[in-house]
């Protein structure tokens, strides 16, 4: 029997999704391993081939393929612990990360300080040259100017490059021959070029995309390269694919070459998923909770939706990738956010975290802060007996102790409303991370089903999608590893742009095909270099357009692969009409669209799992015996505890009722039912009317 297998490390957890060639998969966590990561992700790997009744070697030397997914990247980002980087600008252009583009949340907090540039001032080296717009040289760039630059930043000890050049994007010369010469006089230190990487039109996502991607380097290059040994060591013979930010796979040595694709690449697997679990339904928000953060995606009309708006570390503030990937908005709410009181003596949840290393303060690993896990297990749904099925016990007096010290004393507050507490405010910044992603961009969420994903999704996922007016709540049976299972269904992924500025008034047909025949070219290359054959190869491609004077594009599919008369021309001005009503509600029949990005999407199609029935659940269940739970009252309240491996499709349960699983927990809250699906996913309803009858019955 052969395996694939996904692996997503995050902040606090590493999942584990094994899929047999039956097409029958199994789950395992571990607690992530910041000073080695494959030491957590060999626990969990060790878990999932002990279910399989084979040893961590077996089960290694019989999978075909794994696929691997981290945070790595993006943490370093918002630490700070990426590489010493030089940036290599255009003479007379220094500020391009410094400027940014302007924008401020608050634009009379005159307090905030003026973020710092993602590369500082003192590593910014101005190189003599000048490309037009057109294209044209301007000012040539001579060898020996450019050799006496990059001896500076030799001086300057650094460890990677980032070039961008003002229009390069028209004339990539100056850029390639800087490239050329890193090479010759800087042997082994890694350099990104802004053409080659991201040629679009705007100097600073640009300039802010090879600045990232370069400090990334070094770093990404080490970690991959170690998990691939590792891997090989411990028996493993198949090919490694990286999760990237397109809401695919690449190969590992394609990532090492742009490790900025890795940046957010573990969330954006989530809406893949989801799109399977809730087929056939179009709308879907996908909430991925883990324990670090709280991720939320959508599916709209049937289709992953993707933006260049990705900011780490906060917008305007933060830094741009400045590359098209899965729109994702993220808040530091999750199962391990720490809750605190601030020196107004108001609650507060998060952002901070209390991660694997020490944990919650139940995990007995010497965390003292409390956390939403920490309330959890306070207010009785979480059973310390049977987290992670057993494999790790919970130290509920911690846990009572952490909330008691943290919350319920200085407010004068009894311990379960304290915990009852904790989870409402981390619920508003989950609320309020959907309303930005749904509301925000004109989706109705009471008119979408509601994913529950995460390790800590099931817990409070009921509650959220009642704020947002939501009647339907599905917790898949992969909640608990919603990313690494977007993972396994995902396909090879690339995407190509070129830069090809067109105005529908006047549209120059012959720029613009020369441009998509550049994407074929690009996108055939890609093919050949993978051996893909032919069934296998899916391409599509899409124009980012405006109308003139606004400042964000919008995604529009090219109705045609190219444009040969004006029909074409008018039916891709139909096509953004409908797309610009469909996000803001309105449309300007008879206004002319301004076309600047053109892009191809290669897509390789990989094997994929049935998503059958999961495998090895039952092993050291408990007795499903009532506890007492807290639902918000005085009172604790007698509430009965399901076995997830003892429940049968179709199914229904009543709330205020628990569902345990060994990597998750579904809470059925008060006027709520759950009921088995065919598949094993538990769909949640928001009842209308009052409960009547027996806590579980069987569905009509």
């Amino acid at each position: 029997m052969s395996f694939r297998i996904a692996v997503d490390t995050g902040g606090t957890f590493s999942d584990v999704v094994l899929a047999d060639d039956a097409g029958h998969f199994s789950l395992s966590k571990a607690p992530t391993t910041p000073g080695k990561i494959f030491d957590g992700i060999s626990q969990a790997l060790e878990f999932a081939a002990a279910e399989r009744a084979l040893g961590l070697h077996e089960l290694l030397a019989q999978t075909d393929v794994l696929i691997y997914a981290t945070t790595r990247s993006t943490n370093a980002i918002i630490t700070g612990t990426t590489a010493r980087t030089a940036l290599i600008t255009t003479e007379g252009f220094p500020d391009t990360l410094v400027f940014r583009e302007g924008g401020k949340l608050r634009p009379f907090d005159f307090r905030q300080p003026y973020p710092e540039p993602y590369i500082p001032k003192r590593l910014t080296f101005e190189m003599p040259e000048r490309i037009s717009s057109e294209g044209d040289v301007v000012r040539e760039l001579s060898e020996a100017d450019a050799v006496a630059v990059l001896r500076e930043v030799a001086a300057a000890g650094v460890e990677a490059i980032a070039v961008s050049l003002l229009w390069s994007i028209a004339n990539p010369a100056h850029e390639e021959l800087i490239g050329s010469l890193i090479e010759r006089e800087l042997p082994g230190v890694p350099y990104t070029l802004s053409a080659r990487l991201n040629p679009i039109i705007r100097e600073y996502r640009r300039t802010s995309s090879a600045a990232i991607d370069a400090s990334l380097k070094p770093l990404m290059q080490a970690h991959l390269s170690d998990m691939d040994r590792d891997l090989r060591a411990a028996g493993f013979a198949g090919e490694l694919l990286v999760v990237t930010s397109f809401g695919g796979v690449l190969r590992l040595e394609d990532t090492t070459q742009r490790p900025l694709y890795t940046v957010n690449s573990g969330p954006a697997m989530a809406p893949v998923a989801g799109k399977e679990v809730a087929a056939p339904i179009d709308n879907i928000v996908v909430c991925d909770t883990g324990g670090t953060s709280f991720d939320v995606s959508v599916v709209r009309g049937g289709e992953v939706q993707f933006t260049r708006e990705t900011w780490l570390d906060g917008l305007f503030t933060g830094h741009i990738t400045g590359l098209s990937s899965v729109d994702v908005k993220n808040v530091g709410a999750g199962g391990g956010s720490i809750a605190w009181i601030d020196s107004g003596g108001l609650l507060r949840v998060g952002p901070q975290s209390a991660g694997a290393e020490p944990g919650p303060a139940c995990y007995g690993h010497g965390g003292t802060d409390a956390t939403v896990t920490d309330a959890a297990v306070v207010l009785g749904y979480i059973d310390p007996a049977y987290f992670l099925g057993g494999k790790l016990e919970l130290d509920a007096a911690a846990a009572h102790s952490a909330v008691e010290r943290a919350v319920a004393g200085p407010l004068g507050f009894s311990v379960q409303r304290a915990a009852w507490a904790i989870l409402a405010v981390a619920n508003e910044h989950m609320v309020g991370a959907v309303r930005e992603i749904t509301i925000n961009q004109g989706i109705d969420p009471r008119e979408s089903i509601v994913i529950a994903g995460g390790g800590a999704g099931g817990l409070t996922m009921s509650k959220i999608a009642e704020e947002l007016g939501c009647d339907k709540v599905l917790v898949p049976q992969t909640a608990a590893a919603l990313s690494a299972t977007g993972g396994l269904l995902g396909d090879v992924v690339a995407e190509f742009t070129v830069s090809r500025r067109a105005d529908t008034n006047a549209f120059d047909r012959d720029l613009v095909n020369e441009g998509l025949a550049d994407l074929d070219r690009q996108i055939e290359a890609f093919f050949a270099q993978m051996d893909v054959p032919a069934d296998a190869r899916m391409q599509d491609y899409v124009v980012e357009a405006r109308y003139p004077y606004q400042v964000w594009e919008l995604d529009v599919a090219l109705p045609s692969r190219r444009f040969e008369s004006q029909a074409d021309v008018d039916a891709l001005v139909a096509a953004f009409h409908e797309t610009h009503e469909r996000v803001f509600a309105v449309k300007e029949l008879g206004q002319s669209v301004e076309c600047l990005y053109w892009k191809g999407r290669a897509r390789v199609h990989l094997p994929k799992p049935t998503l059958a029935a999961a495998t090895g659940e039952a092993q050291g269940a408990p007795s499903a015996e009532p506890r007492p739970m807290w639902w918000g009252g005085d009172d604790p309240q007698q509430t009965p505890v399901f076995l997830g491996a003892a429940l049968s499709a179709g199914e229904r349960i009543a709330g205020p009722a628990v569902v345990e699983l060994p990597t998750t927990t579904v809470v059925v809250y008060p006027g709520w039912t759950a009921t088995v699906t065919e598949r094993g996913d538990y769909l949640l309803e928001r009842e209308r009317v009052s409960a009547a009858g027996a806590n579980r019955e069987e569905a009509a």
